[in-house]
């Protein structure tokens, strides 16, 4: 006899959120197999499957059973359980009773913690029929669904009203009721193609069934491979590369059972509206795959994906174009009234618009702006002139049509308005990079002039909001702070700019006079800690272990590029034999020095030197700092510390033959004296020290 069988779980129901559904199979899968664990149901390979009016699973080899267990519940203690004739007692009585038995049918447990009574016990498995309804409801509840909805007299709720239920162990139907839905062995195919049900005898036959008699390709990832395979093959007929936006592809796949691609045109003169525009509304309203040229430009043609075998595609395509021709309308309609003004006639009206109520207008944010672009430009060899003007105008496009119609166009239409304003080239491009990166992983600005105004920006927005005591707490970050402080980062690290982390926020305070709360120092060191917090989460991604960041940060290099440098070259030092040798010794060296309780002289007195290993170590000190200045001067740190690391015999005779804390306090401060050089020494790279857990 057989002791497993394939499962099929399937729940029909109206139309699911389109952009929710993968979620929805996920969690329904992660959810039903830990309930099969939960209740010891033994099983093969599972697998989702959603479509828009379906969620399923198919359970290989899932036990009909319940397995045998072996309970022990154990009672009162030994000493407890009888009195000191040996007769059982009341808690003991009271223990037997509640397990069916009497006290002589008790076992003992004794262990090294004691000896109690204990009862043991087989339950025998129960059916798996009678364990899965409370397991497929179980998983149910628990679905990612922030609002359930009722439907009907139901009592029910789910997300979406359900329609029927496929629930079948092997060849036996799982007899339940879920959200009103009495289990049975069939499913329904498409809507259009198959509506009638479709008997499943087998789990195994579910897909295969769907597929060839109800039109539905239930797997999802099957369904994606098949778009983009259609949609690949139709652009390539019209001389084009589709933009498959894998979140547009996913949502598209998730309002489709049986998916036919279909071409689409517009009129050419639609082309003469900045694509990104035309793109944006051909996928967010209209689920459209926009098509492209060799080039990157966009063609005069779309595909759109049809949930039916259509035997009149054209009609389709008609209707399709039908209603794309309207927004496309508004498009040029936006971008020709946004043309009969240029961007800084939109100035005045910045004045109008809070950026925040503590820290001033939009207008106010831009000339703030455009100051810090300035002086950054002016550090980094850019135009300083073109970069005070790309921060006044940075936020110009944001009183566009075009961006009230499209606010994802912020940046992009500014570059275009610039471009047509007769503005410089790379000024229209700073427009745009203002706002870059905007998610991780995205790129950087390109233009030096770019480069200023995104981190002036970046850099304003973190002093400005720590300074009204609005920083991020928790994962509630309403002003993007942590996002806006790791693309500083990144650009200040990933294009090499030798710009003083503390003299950018300090010039960014300046410019916030008499909008800050508090004194400037303050908010900037705040703003230095949290930025130095975002390197570290940024480093330790890389591999760069929390002890090497600590040891470089201890000595807080100016810039980011000679933070990295130092980070690198310790990296290296940790390679070296000498390595955890020499960071012990620098830890014990932080240790007595921070205990001194006299005045450490700044100066060896090499007359004072009495014993020979501490004259060595003096004589190597001095030799080492001559060697490794000008190997400091010119960043090379790893050089600097493998030239260090030749000191480790030297102070590892000092330890063992030196008494530093000697009675006499003149040798004690010159020994003192000598160990602070030694520790100085490795600090102009990094306190090594730290490097000790």
């Amino acid at each position: 006899m057989n002791q497993a069988a394939d499962l099929i779980f399937e729940l029909g129901t109206e139309e699911l959120p389109p952009t929710a559904l993968k979620r929805l199979s996920e969690s329904l899968r992660d959810e039903f197999v830990a309930g099969l664990e939960q209740a010891g149901l033994a099983h093969g390979e599972v697998t989702p499957y959603a479509s828009p009016r379906r969620l399923a699973l198919l359970v290989r080899e899932c036990s009909l059973t319940q397995p045998d267990r072996k309970i022990t519940r154990r009672g009162p203690a030994l000493q407890a359980a009888f009195d000191a004739d040996g007769n059982p007692t009341k808690a003991a009585e009271g223990f037997a009773r509640s397990c069916g038995t009497t006290v002589e049918s008790l076992g003992r447990l004794e262990n090294d913690k004691g000896a109690w009574l204990v009862f043991e016990t087989v339950e025998q498995g129960k059916p798996a029929a009678e364990l899965l309804p409370a397991i497929a409801q179980n998983a149910l509840d628990r679905l990612p669904i922030p609002k359930r909805m009722r439907w009907g007299s139901s009592e029910a709720q789910f997300v979406r009203p359900v329609h029927w239920l496929l629930f079948l162990h092997g060849d036996q139907v799982v007899p339940c009721t879920l959200l009103d839905a009495a289990a049975g062995d069939t499913t329904r195919g498409h809507r259009f193609h198959h509506p009638q049900p479709i008997v499943v005898e087998e789990p195994a036959d579910y897909v295969r069934l769907l597929e060839e008699k109800g039109k539905v390709i239930a797997h999802f990832d099957t369904r994606l491979a098949r778009i983009r395979e259609q949609v690949e093959k139709a652009a390539e007929a019209l001389g084009g590369r589709a933009d498959l936006d894998p979140a547009l592809l996913e949502e598209v796949t998730a309002l489709n059972e049986w998916p036919v691609a279909i071409t689409g045109s517009f009129e050419a003169r639609f082309l003469a509206v900045p694509q990104e525009a035309l793109i944006l509304t051909m996928k967010k309203n209209q689920k459209y795959f926009p098509l492209l040229d060799a080039d990157g430009r966009l063609m005069s043609h779309f595909i759109t994906i049809a949930n039916i075998d259509s035997p009149r595609p054209e009609v389709i395509a008609e209707g399709n174009e039908r209603v794309i021709r309207p927004r496309l309308a508004d498009a040029m309609f936006f971008w020709e009234q946004d043309g009969k003004r240029r961007l800084e006639d939109h100035l005045e009206s910045l004045k109008a618009v809070v950026f925040q109520q503590q820290l001033g207008s939009l207008y106010d944010k831009s000339a703030r702006v455009a100051g810090l672009a300035a002086w950054i430009a002016d550090r980094t060899g850019a135009d300083a002139e073109l970069a005070s003007r790309a921060g006044l105008l940075g936020r110009c496009d944001l009183m566009t049509e075009m961006v009230g119609e499209f606010p994802e166009m912020q940046g992009t239409m500014g570059r275009y308005q610039a471009l047509r304003d007769g503005e410089p080239e790379e000024l229209a491009e700073a427009l745009e990079e203002l706002y870059l990166p905007r998610f991780s992983g995205d790129r950087l600005p390109r233009t030096a002039t770019g480069v200023a105004v995104s981190l002036a920006d970046k850099a304003d927005t973190l002093v400005g909001i720590f300074g009204i005591g609005l920083k991020p707490t928790g994962d509630k970050d309403p002003f993007a702070l942590r996002r806006a402080g790791l693309g500083l980062l990144r650009i200040l690290s990933e294009r090499s700019l030798t710009i003083d982390l503390l003299e950018l926020l300090e010039h960014a305070a300046s410019q916030l006079q008499g909008w800050l709360e508090r004194p400037a120092p303050e908010v900037v060191a705040e703003v230095n800690a949290f930025l130095m917090e975002r390197l570290k989460g940024m480093l330790t991604e890389q591999g760069v272990e929390p002890q090497r960041f600590e040891a470089v940060l201890a000595v807080a290099p100016h810039t980011l590029p000679d933070f990295l440098a130092r980070v690198e070259a310790v990296g290296r030092f940790l390679e070296m034999p000498e390595a955890d040798s020499l960071a012990a010794a620098n830890k014990r060296i932080r240790n007595i020095l921070r205990k001194a309780e006299e005045e450490i002289p700044g100066q060896v007195d090499a007359t004072l030197l009495q014993e020979p290993a501490e004259q060595a170590l003096h004589q190597a000190l001095t030799t080492k700092a001559e060697a490794v200045k000008p190997l400091l001067e010119k960043g090379d740190y790893v050089t600097a510390l493998e030239e260090l690391a030749g000191l480790r015999e030297t102070v590892d005779r000092f330890f063992d033959e030196v008494m530093v804390m000697d009675e006499n306090p003149a040798l004690r401060r010159n020994r003192l004296a000598l160990l602070q050089q030694l520790y100085t020494l490795f600090r102009q790279v990094a306190d090594i020290s730290r490097l000790q857990q």
